[in-house]
C-alpha cells in the first residue's frame, strides 16, 4: 500500500512539472523567438515620456494609424484616446491579447484593432501616420517598404532609432526618448509636383 502511495505521489509530481514546463514554455516562446530571428525586434515598453513626443509629432493630424511591433498596445492606445483610428501589428500573441485587454479597460477598444502579424507580410499602403519602434538592423529595410507603399501624405514617426538615408522634418526628446518625424511629401518633392500646371496650347 505504502509503495502504490509513493507511486501514486510520483505521477501527480511528474505531471505537474511537465504541465508547469508546458505552460512556460507556451508562455516564454513568443518572447524568445524573436530573439532567434534574423532581425531581432525585442518587446521594449515605450516610456511616458516618449509616448508623449509620439503625440507631439501627431498634433494637428488626422486619419488612420498603425503602429508597427506595437508590443503591449500602449502607443495605439495613446493615439485612440487622441481621436486617432489606431491600429497595432505584433509578432507576439500573449502582447496582443493583453492589448486587446487594455484597450478594453482603457475604454477605446471601438477605435483600436490590434492584428498577430509579421511586419514584412503586411502592407501599410492605407495609412497616413505610422509609428515605429525599430532597431538599427531593419530600418533601411524598412524604410525603402514603407517609401514604395505609403502615399505622399503619409508621417512616419520613428522612436530610438532613425532611419538611415531620411531627414526628419521633426524632432522630439532627447536620448532614448528622442522621436524623429518624417514627411514623405517634402522627401519626394509631392508639393513642386503639385503645383506644376500644365498649360494648354491651342492647336
Amino acid at each position: 500500500e505504502g509503495g502504490s502511495r509513493r507511486s501514486g505521489w510520483g505521477l501527480l509530481v511528474t505531471a505537474g512539472v511537465g504541465g508547469t514546463l508546458v505552460a512556460l514554455y507556451a508562455v516564454a516562446t513568443p518572447f524568445v523567438t524573436p530573439a532567434l530571428r534574423k532581425v531581432c525586434l525585442p518587446f521594449v515598453p515605450a516610456t511616458a515620456a516618449q509616448i508623449q513626443n509620439v503625440l507631439k509629432m501627431l498634433e494637428n493630424r488626422s486619419g488612420s494609424l498603425v503602429d508597427i511591433g506595437s508590443g503591449d498596445g500602449r502607443v495605439v492606445i495613446a493615439a485612440a484616446k487622441k481621436g486617432f483610428q489606431a491600429v497595432g501589428y505584433e509578432l507576439n500573441p500573449w502582447l496582443v491579447w493583453y492589448s486587446r485587454y487594455r484597450a478594453w479597460r482603457d475604454g477605446v477598444h471601438q477605435n483600436t484593432k490590434f492584428y498577430i502579424s509579421d511586419l514584412w507580410k503586411v502592407s501599410f499602403s492605407h495609412y497616413r501616420n505610422v509609428v515605429v519602434f525599430g532597431v538599427p538592423q531593419m530600418m533601411p529595410q524598412l524604410e525603402k517598404k514603407l517609401d514604395e507603399e505609403l502615399e505622399c501624405n503619409a508621417r512616419i514617426i520613428a522612436c530610438r532609432f532613425p532611419f538611415p538615408c531620411w531627414i526628419p522634418d521633426h524632432t522630439a526628446g532627447e536620448g532614448i526618448d528622442t522621436v524623429w518625424a518624417y514627411d514623405l511629401k517634402r522627401s519626394r518633392g509631392c508639393e513642386t509636383k503639385n503645383l506644376e500646371i500644365t498649360p494648354e496650347t491651342d492647336s
